[in-house]
């Protein structure tokens, strides 16, 4: 991965908070496998920098990071009384027409890091709202209560809806060829798909500062997602 300018990444700043807009492929903590992640990086802008929350290392989007002790402590606190709001969006397969629907389905996290729905796991809560519907996919606005390992896409592949590229989840890859009649790969390539990832996109969040003012931050689409929603369009009905 090329070196990433973390000042780039910077969505909204003051004294005691970034969000960012994470890119994929970039792990939020520590890897081993990777050079940077974005601790590393905020730690680099700002020494004390502490990171509040995860993203999967292929989810994009807003990512809220600490600037001191005090901030830490008082969003700590609203993710553990579930006061911040997160919506992402997703482009799942198949046409879904959700008003605010509520999946309510207790899930438990294997050693394998893969999330199942169990009864006896933790309880979690998503709402799903359906933003629009093209040809066979739809995109979707999801908003998790909790915060389980894969919640969103565990839910979405319970109701039948996959996100695109999730195939842990049952969710295919969406090819150019899918979406148009006449396309022509050059003789000897491989097509690739529109997104060589998962679907998801952390789109806005929002929480209480330290002083009680409402901070509401939102990360526009990077480019692959952009891309797919583009073609997407094409094939609206």
């Amino acid at each position: 991965m090329k070196k990433i300018d973390f000042e780039d990444l910077i969505l909204f700043e003051s004294d005691d908070y970034l969000v960012i807009n994470k890119p994929p492929y970039l792990s939020t903590l520590d890897d081993r496998h990777e050079a940077q992640n974005i601790l590393h990086l905020a730690k680099m802008y700002t020494p004390d920098a502490q990171v509040c929350h995860r993203l999967d290392k292929e989810t994009s989007g807003c990512l809220v990071i600490a600037k001191n002790q005090e901030a830490y402590r008082n969003i700590a606190i609203q993710f553990e009384h579930r006061k911040v709001d997160k919506i992402y969006h997703a482009v799942a397969e198949g046409i879904h027409e959700y008003d605010n629907l509520l999946v309510d389905r207790n899930l438990v996290a294997t050693n394998k890091g893969i999330a199942k729905v169990n009864k006896e796991g933790k309880q979690a809560t998503t709402y799903f709202n359906t933003l629009k519907t093209y040809y066979a996919h739809t995109l979707i606005e999801c908003k998790p209560v909790t915060g389980r390992l894969h919640q969103i896409r565990v839910h979405l592949a319970h109701l039948k809806s996959p996100i695109c590229g999730d195939e842990t989840y049952g969710g295919k890859n969406l090819y150019l060829s899918d979406l148009k009649r006449r396309f022509n790969l050059k003789k000897g390539t491989d097509e690739l798909p529109i997104m060589q990832r998962v679907s998801l996109h952390a789109y806005a969040i929002g929480f209480d500062g330290t002083d009680g003012t409402r901070i509401e931050v939102t990360a526009p689409y990077p480019k692959d997602f952009a891309v797919l929603i583009k073609q997407l369009e094409k094939t609206a009905r």
